[in-house]
């Protein structure tokens, strides 16, 4: 039976940043073999338990937030429990749970909010990143003022359409072309420099 602890010292000790964002096809299925079966278990209502303490409820972030990107890329199982890690989010920043827990696993608790298609949750992930993290966070600031730029240019993520079965418009076709995300964060850093 996977734990809570199982989780966290997998994401933190034996992943790390570079998987975090680096990725790739070994680390996600390695992330399907190990956590699929919980996954789905957290996804069908289970793991309420972890629900009541700040660690367990990053565990559970981690499991609905970023395990699915991994687990399922390119698809739209990826964002199937979205929902359920937003919420736990909400409830641990609201307990102030989040500043139980150093950095950077910290800004685990607002990745939910980050990848919402939801511009309240996208303001509020970036005013959390501000607030509530250090300057060792400004490259975590940096990309959840990219992903709310593209959520104030089309109110969802363009770069999702092909795997939740979404056409796209000509201003996110032509968006696309142009760079995407990539020109999101060349917006940011644009605007920092001005």
């Amino acid at each position: 039976m996977v734990t809570p602890e199982n989780i966290l010292t997998y994401w933190f000790d034996e992943v790390g940043p570079k998987g975090w964002y680096g990725g790739g096809a070994e680390l996600d299925s390695e992330i399907r073999d190990k956590f699929l079966p919980t996954w789905q278990e957290a996804k069908d209502g289970a793991c309420g338990l972890w629900l009541t303490y700040p660690a367990g409820t990053l565990a559970y972030i981690i499991l609905t937030d970023q395990f699915p990107r991994n687990m399922f890329r390119d698809a739209g199982e990826a964002f199937s429990s979205d929902k359920s890690a937003r919420a736990a989010s909400k409830i641990a920043i609201n307990r102030d749970w989040d500043l139980k827990i150093g950095e950077p696993a910290r800004h685990f608790f607002y990745m939910p909010l980050v990848h919402s298609e939801n511009l309240i949750d996208q303001d509020r992930a970036v005013r959390l990143i501000c607030s509530r993290m250090s300057n060792a966070g400004a490259e975590n600031l940096r990309h959840a003022r990219a992903h709310r730029e593209v959520i104030r240019l089309f109110g969802r993520f363009p770069f999702r359409n092909a795997a939740l079965g979404r056409p796209s418009t000509e201003a996110e076709t032509a968006w696309m072309a142009e760079g995407g995300y990539a020109a999101a964060l060349r917006a940011v850093d644009s605007s920092a420099a001005a």
